[in-house]
């Protein structure tokens, strides 16, 4: 099928005019106002872009336009069912597109950047060697199952990223399969990783590659062919997108030469009863093998949607735009001297709008709060789902123990985590302006209000 109803196609198809690059994107939440403990309200500043983006208001649109039309996707011969299938592959289209996707490439919807790398686990090869740097994510760090793995120092250049990899995979067995996982940025330090300088060491040495663009493809271009890489997840809240939806894109033959990662409906192209009273199922061989079950097409659609919303505003404003942001950011925190601002790379580095920081003499837990409640800043405090990353930054032991939120710390009390703040297309000025604001009065003047821990979080006294 390929006409959609007039609704459908207004928010679909007839995109509107792109936003000058000096101007964020309009989001949901913008206007949204929270109570301050001091009195009054404020309108809110959401700077925890790299746990979950706002929605984009034309995301938005688009599914409020379709979702009288929603039907089931595949399986069914009614007309919503029919469109619903058409819109679910077309969204498959947009994606591929998107991240320049080779001819042969699969897309397969996922989750999350986690589910797509979990999936990708569940792949592997018998053998299958395993090479990952201590600085993952955790959804990069731990999926790996049976395999072997080989832990990676942190580096502290791009170049020593590139020559640790190099010397490892020199290492391993070469007529075994071997898979490299990195991250496009860190979701700790927003600094870019070299991608392509990774893949070509990885390839020279028989070993493939998988990008975790989770905190990459919000901000930047992603191209699977000019990186080289075999694979690319990534998750739809990072980027600009709600409903739980993720994608797992690149080479086919592992996929399809493994178990399918759910069995059931979807997956299974025919199912046959045996004599002996067993069951034969043919699975699919396209993306369908890993998508069984119904599919959340409305989270499939908004990742599509967000895709042509980010390509139509254009990369280099967006890229530009931001630019400006962590500037004023790392400016605003560098005027103050109890900021320790955290980096594997130094100042110098190329990232995106993710900027990780401790302040002397504040738990890390007591400063994000005190943020929150006194000034309606929304950042986060803990050490991110990387905690080999994050104890490496601050200096402690490798092997100290952590949780992915606040710490079980007094305010006053040193705690081993940080603050983040991450920031992206949809962030005006004023947001930043007075968070550098904001953390200035805190280190001068300290909290207004009392504090308390509770449940292992710091919460205003009531």
């Amino acid at each position: 099928m390929s006409t959609y109803p007039n609704a459908v196609a207004t928010a679909a198809v007839a995109a509107p005019a792109a936003p000058a690059c000096a101007e964020p994107l309009p989001v949901l939440g913008r206007d949204v106002t929270v109570p301050l403990v001091t009195g009054g309200e404020v309108t809110y500043a959401a700077l925890d872009y790299a746990a979950s983006a706002p929605a984009l208001q034309r995301v938005w649109d688009d599914v409020a336009a379709y979702a009288p039309y929603y039907g089931s996707v595949h399986r069914g011969a009614g007309y919503l069912s029919q469109l619903s299938t058409d819109l679910f592959e077309q969204s498959r289209a947009t994606v591929a597109e998107f991240l320049d996707c080779r001819p042969a490439d699969q897309v397969v919807f996922t989750r999350s950047t986690t589910d797509s790398l979990n999936l990708l686990a569940a792949v592997l090869p018998a053998g299958c060697q395993v090479f990952v740097f201590e600085t993952e994510h955790h959804a990069s760090l731990l999926p790996w199952g049976d395999a072997q793995v080989t832990y990676l120092n942190a580096p502290r250049t791009p170049a020593q990223a590139v020559e640790t990899l190099e010397r490892a995979l020199a290492e391993r067995d070469p007529y075994g399969p071997a898979l490299v996982c990195v991250t496009g940025a860190s979701n700790v330090t927003g600094e870019l990783w070299p991608v392509k300088e990774l893949a070509a060491a990885a390839h020279a040495h028989g070993a493939r590659i998988v990008l975790d663009a989770a905190q990459l493809a919000p901000h930047h271009p992603v191209s699977v062919q000019e990186l080289d890489v075999d694979w690319v997840a990534f998750s739809g809240h990072k980027l600009y997108a709600p409903f739980g939806s993720g994608v797992l894109a690149g080479r086919a033959d592992w996929l399809q030469q493994a178990e399918p990662y759910l069995a059931g409906g979807g997956a299974s192209r025919k199912v046959a009863r045996r004599a002996d009273g067993g069951v034969d199922v043919e699975w699919h061989t396209t993306a369908a093998r890993h998508e069984a079950g119904s599919p959340n097409v409305i989270g499939v659609y908004s990742i599509a949607s967000a895709c042509k919303a980010l390509t139509e505003a254009g990369f280099d404003g967006l890229v530009a735009r931001e630019r400006h942001l962590i500037a004023k950011v790392r400016a605003g925190l560098a005027q103050v001297p109890a900021v320790r601002i955290l980096s594997l790379f130094g100042d110098d580095a190329p990232r995106v709008g993710v900027i990780s920081f401790v302040v002397d003499g504040w738990n890390s837990s007591h400063f994000a709060a005190a943020l929150s409640a006194e000034y309606g800043i929304g950042v986060r405090d803990g050490l991110f789902c990387a905690h080999p990353l994050v104890r490496t930054l601050l200096g402690s032991e490798p092997q100290a123990q952590g949780e992915c939120g606040a710490p079980e710390a007094a305010p006053g009390e040193r705690s081993l985590n940080a603050i983040r703040v991450s920031f992206g297309a949809g962030t005006p000025d004023e947001h930043v302006d007075r968070f550098v604001r904001a953390v200035r009065e805190l280190v001068a003047n300290g909290a207004k209000w009392q504090y308390r821990t509770e449940e292992g979080r710091c919460v205003p006294v009531s």
